[in-house]
């Protein structure tokens, strides 16, 4: 028995497109009829029965009339109420005089004195009058549709062409980014390189029973490399490469986004082996049933549920494999990470010194640098820096470089530019003497205890040159990069933070705005080390926070929020860790102030002091640099 055969799903989204059309032509016709019912008759006549005009023409209250054929149409001399059944007065009329009536209703209105005009008998409206004026308006409306949908669907196919995927598939002909061109992420390179190696030689996998993972998953916060290495792995498999962005798939008409997944595998499979590249998985790949379920939201769990069918479904996907990358893990659907969909997961960590070093090797080769220029030093004097982070450090030296008209980027370009993008762009105002004062000493308080508060990041820099937000900056980086953080540790940065605002206390004996910025840090860091890192002995070993940027009303990871006295405890352990901080940044600045007011005078007298600088004004040896 033959098979039937297969539904096309073009035709099937034809359908759709033209029971929505009929709706709207169904709604354009409705609104016509209304609009056409409400300006008719708009002269007012009130239809009144033929004796009615007569007892009315007995009573001498016609004034005139105006005949043609048996319709007349009139006015009383006197409005005349309750007439026709209506309540208010009525003063103009209609009315059709009988074809059998025999009276003499000519000379009887004459004789009453009543002004007669008669009107030729009407030829009847033409006929492109009467389209105009009855379906004008649902034309309108029809077509005004019909162009809206071809400018929101960008196609001439107009809604057929909605359910189309918007992925662009890769150039073959362009420059390709390989391997070669992604550095600092060599065990995240490592996993890739077996899925390159399978797209280029399958036979040897399959001859042992192996199979390439149905996909894989790159997580890693922003800048970290995740899409570069996507492309790497497209230039390096050398197969079709489609990539999208996930938002591409959401619309606001339901069932849009899971037609574009289908026809975006559809393509994918014509021209197997192939990668599909998903980019930004968090915005439809969110776990199923949280909040509030809406338009959106039912539009978004439609489109997830058929990236799970396409990913590992009852229809084979075999040569196609799904690249993905989120820098939000923790919210996708469990169903989405298990075996058999995203196989493998691959960590994207900020590069260590050694990676970071390699990376801005990677974006200096077409840079020239000068002879002064060393790039372990660059990346020992940015820790925490990712490759986005890294790349626009070489383009600001690159463009500091041209703007100083320098043939070769230098070391000073580089510590410049590194400047503007951590502490940011000078600002050219006027500090009166108080303000620069009280802004030496502020400053002079961070670096102080930066050095001399034991584990604290060593100093690199003190300015009292306005820069972004602040009228002074403190630069400070660890020594050696960090991948822990102890509560010694936290709870030196709590001090360093407050050690502005302590100056300033000891010094002018009140305070002012200038501690914002370190108020929010020292707050951010209490918060964490007692509701989420256990660093609190009321609180003990639990986690009651959530991250800080999920932080809505004491929410937790569970969706459980904590109890109010749990709350008030987790506030009270808060505002004790910052108390004891305080207290202890407020000690060791007194008993150091001739250093305070030494560092505060050279601060005044160049402002600005590098590192060497500044560890000579106290006294103290320059503590060793990363990776030396």
């Amino acid at each position: 028995m033959a098979a039937p055969p297969p539904k096309q799903e073009g035709a099937g989204r034809s359908v759709v497109g033209w029971r929505r059309f009929l709706w709207v032509l169904l709604a354009a016709l409705a609104v016509n009829l209304l609009i056409v019912s409400l300006f008719s008759d708009r002269d007012g006549w009130v239809d009144v029965s033929y004796s009615e005009f007569v007892q009315q023409l007995a009573d001498d209250n016609i004034a005139s009339v105006s005949i043609e054929e048996q319709t007349i149409k009139g006015s009383f001399r006197v409005a005349v109420d309750g007439l026709a059944g209506r309540s208010n007065p009525v003063r103009v009329f209609r009315t059709e005089r009988p074809a059998f009536a025999d009276d003499d209703l000519v000379g009887d209105l004459l004789k009453k004195g009543v002004l007669v005009d008669a009107k030729a008998p009407s030829k009847g409206t033409s006929w492109p009058l009467v389209i105009l004026v009855n379906f004008g308006p649902a034309l309108l409306i029809v077509f005004g549709y019909l162009w809206l949908m071809r400018r929101a669907t960008g196609a001439i196919g107009g809604i057929a062409s909605m359910g189309k995927s918007r992925a662009l598939r890769g150039d073959p002909h362009a420059k390709r980014v390989t391997f070669a061109d992604v550095a600092g992420i060599d065990e995240a390179k490592g996993e890739l390189v077996e899925i390159v190696d399978f797209l280029r030689s399958p036979a040897r996998y399959l001859a042992v029973g192996a199979r390439a993972p149905r996909g894989v998953l790159l997580m890693g916060p922003p800048g970290t490399g995740k899409t570069l290495l996507a492309r790497a792995v497209a230039g390096e498999a050398d197969v079709p490469f489609f990539s999208v962005s996930a938002a591409e798939f959401i619309e606001m008409i339901v069932g849009v986004g899971a037609s574009r997944v289908r026809d975006l595998f559809d393509q994918a499979k014509a021209v197997a082996p192939s990668i599909v590249f998903i980019d930004e998985l968090d915005a439809i790949g969110r776990a199923r049933g949280a909040g509030v379920s809406f338009g959106g939201v039912d539009e978004r769990e439609q489109t997830l549920n058929q990236v799970l069918t396409e990913m590992d479904g009852f229809s084979a996907n075999e040569g196609v494999i799904v690249l993905a990358a989120t820098n939000r893990p923790d919210v996708l659907d469990p169903a989405l990470l298990r075996p058999g969909r995203f196989d493998r997961r691959i960590v994207l960590n900020p590069p260590d010194l050694a990676g970071r070093s390699a990376i801005i090797a990677v974006h200096t080769k077409t840079v020239p640098l000068a002879d002064d220029v060393h790039l372990d030093d660059i990346a020992a004097s940015t820790p925490g820096m990712v490759g986005a982070d890294l790349a626009n450090l070489v383009n600001e030296a690159a463009l500091m470089a041209a703007r100083r008209q320098h043939a070769r980027v230098t070391t000073a370009d580089f510590t410049d530019a590194l400047e503007r993008i951590v502490l940011g762009a000078e600002r050219k105002i006027m500090l009166t003497e108080d303000d620069r004062r009280r802004t030496a000493y502020h400053e002079s308080g961070h670096a102080l205890l930066g050095m001399l508060q034991e584990g604290a990041d060593p100093v690199r820099k003190v300015s009292i040159i306005p820069r972004g937000r602040a009228l002074g900056v403190t630069f400070q980086s660890p020594a050696t990069d960090r991948y822990g953080l102890s509560e010694a540790y936290l709870r030196g940065r709590i001090i360093g933070a407050l050690g502005g605002r302590a100056a300033e206390e000891i010094v002018f004996g009140d305070l002012t705005s200038g501690a914002e910025v370190d108020l929010e840090q020292v707050t951010s860091i209490a918060r964490q080390m007692v509701g989420r890192w256990g660093m609190s002995h009321a609180i003990g070993p639990v986690s009651v926070l959530p991250e800080p940027e999920f932080d809505f009303g004491f929410m937790t990871g569970d969706g459980l929020a904590p109890s109010e006295s749990t709350r008030q405890l987790v506030d009270s352990e808060i505002r004790a860790i910052v108390d004891d901080c305080h207290q202890r940044a407020t000690e060791i600045l007194r008993s150091h102030r001739d250093l305070l007011d030494r560092l505060a005078d050279q601060l005044l007298a160049h402002e600005t002091l590098d590192e060497a600088d500044a560890y000579a004004v106290v006294g103290l040896p320059v503590p060793p640099t990363m990776g030396r």
